[in-house]
């Protein structure tokens, strides 16, 4: 027995949602369609009016409903400083964590080639205009300790120091409360390698 083909189409439209597999989608459309028809009507309209309404900031390429982004406009921010980070979430996550008040530029990726992913995917001509607008002294890389968020980091590195600015990288290191016992080798190796000098108290 087939479903539906508006049925089948729902199911092949969910699969695009990352970790998605054909089972899951298809459970998906069933909650969907036979106990949350209003979540289902509401999820319908929230994804339209999004597509509809939602841009990228033309300074730091985030979502946003505005052509320049109320984090970009606002005046209390350190506009000498520019945090290059992959994706919209890590954007957020490093907010959150309340230790940066600079601006940033979210590239929307990372280089991968296996991937077919190179420069032009990841927005980096209009990192290049944003770094170099003549207000950012500073650059600092926040992509991911990963092999292809490595490869991002130096490559947007030289591109930037190519252009005379200051860039620097996050650290590597321990969690915050973490035990030695229990981090893995290389971690623990990075952040011997990162370590910095002790400052006696005034």
């Amino acid at each position: 027995m087939k479903n539906p083909s508006s049925l089948e189409d729902l199911i092949e439209a969910l699969r695009c949602l990352p970790g998605v597999g054909p089972k899951s989608a298809q459970r998906m459309a069933y909650h969907l369609l036979q106990r949350d028809q209003p979540g289902a009507a509401r999820l319908g309209m929230a994804l339209s009016r999004a597509l509809e309404l939602i841009l990228h900031c033309e300074r730091c390429n985030n979502f946003s409903e505005k052509q320049v982004c109320a984090l970009c406009r606002s005046p209390r921010r350190d506009a000498h400083l520019l945090c290059v980070v992959e994706t919209p979430a890590d954007m957020l996550m490093m907010e959150q964590a309340e230790c940066y008040q600079g601006l940033y530029f979210v590239l929307m990726g990372r280089l991968s080639p296996l991937d077919g992913i190179g420069p032009k995917d990841i927005h980096l001509d209009r990192l290049l205009k944003r770094a170099d607008d003549g207000e950012v002294r500073e650059v600092i890389v926040a992509t991911n300790f990963t092999v292809e968020g490595e490869a991002t980091a130096h490559y947007v590195g030289e591109l930037l120091l190519a252009r005379g600015l200051k860039v620097s990288r996050i650290a590597r290191g321990l969690p915050v409360g973490g035990e030695l016992e229990h981090v893995d080798s290389g971690t623990l190796a990075q952040a011997v390698i990162e370590r910095r000098a002790l400052e006696s108290s005034p």
